[in-house]
């Protein structure tokens, strides 16, 4: 049974965050958390308790063994850009975009 935690609206660009989520991809969520760990990167700290808590929903939802979970599935959309504007010279004004993301994670009890 797969089990899935999802982050709406998380303030990171989507750009940013696949490279830390192409890391995790396919790992034990005990691997994947002690790599998250010690990522000099403050997005992998989101990420990481995105992993926590699907592995808590499995845990306490379905009575999986957080030691036998995997990361199944992870992935990154793009969500809503904030869009704002700075005023430049002569008048005018240039577009400065906030990127988003919505990051899933999927988990399931690995095949022994």
């Amino acid at each position: 049974m797969e089990v899935k935690a999802i982050a709406k609206d998380t303030g990171l660009s989507a750009v940013k965050v696949r490279p830390l989520v192409n890391m995790v991809r396919g790992k034990k969520v005990e691997e994947a958390l002690n790599l998250l760990r010690f990522t000099p990167t403050p997005k992998a700290r989101v990420i990481s308790k995105l992993v926590r808590s699907a592995a808590a929903n499995a845990e306490n939802n379905y009575q999986m063994d957080p030691a036998d979970l995997k990361i199944v599935r992870i992935y990154v959309d793009d969500a809503r850009a904030m869009r704002r504007f700075k005023a430049r010279s002569r008048g005018r004004v240039s577009p400065i975009r906030k990127n988003s993301s919505h990051i899933t994670v999927v988990v399931a009890e690995q095949e022994v």
